[in-house]
């Protein structure tokens, strides 16, 4: 949902007063307030549907990347614990070094800056993919090109995914994908 400065104006204005009246109709305006304020008005969309936004805007590019990543990394962080000692031990030599700490660690805060907003949101105010509550998710390097290889990699593999976790081979394949391409 694209607000007008106006407009958010306006909905930040009548969130105050709705707090202030101490209105319980279940609108959260907790919710839309961060969302205008962190520049992530198209949640609005998804946490008040047929009330807010307009179905023929789409989901920002962005917004779909990073729930794609996190979906990703949520499979490869569940299947790596799961892991025995064997296991552990071939990723972390089959994706040296990625498979030395096999853990979700989020994206550039100085050239990311809105993939990094998008999935804070997605995780703190939304709770969505709650188990990367209380990350930092600021990698300190650019991420965002192999995170997009890697997910590129993981939507072939994620329809064989029902009822089955990764395998090691898998969780390898997906680390090794960050690595820039050599070129044949």
């Amino acid at each position: 949902m694209k607000l007008t400065n106006t407009e958010k104006l306006i909905l930040l204005m009548l969130s105050e007063l709705h707090e202030k009246v101490g209105v319980k109709d279940g609108t959260d305006t907790k919710l839309l307030k961060q969302a205008i304020y962190s520049d992530n008005t198209w949640a609005l969309d998804w946490e008040m549907p047929g009330i807010v936004g307009d179905k023929s805007e789409p989901t920002p590019p962005e917004v779909t990347d990073v729930v794609n990543i996190l979906d990703m990394w949520s499979f490869i962080e569940e299947a790596y614990e799961k892991f025995d000692a064997p296991a552990r031990e071939k990723v972390k030599t089959g994706a040296a070094p990625f498979g030395e700490h096999v853990l979700f660690t989020g994206f550039d805060g100085n050239n990311e800056t809105r993939h990094m907003s998008i999935a804070r949101f997605l995780v703190e105010d939304m709770e969505r993919f709650t188990r990367f509550k209380k990350r930092d998710l600021n990698s300190h390097h650019p991420s965002i090109d192999g995170l997009l290889r890697m997910s590129e990699v993981f939507e072939k593999t994620r329809p064989t995914l029902a009822n089955r976790g990764l395998s090691a081979d898998e969780v390898i394949q997906l680390l090794n994908a960050r690595r820039h391409s050599t070129g044949d």
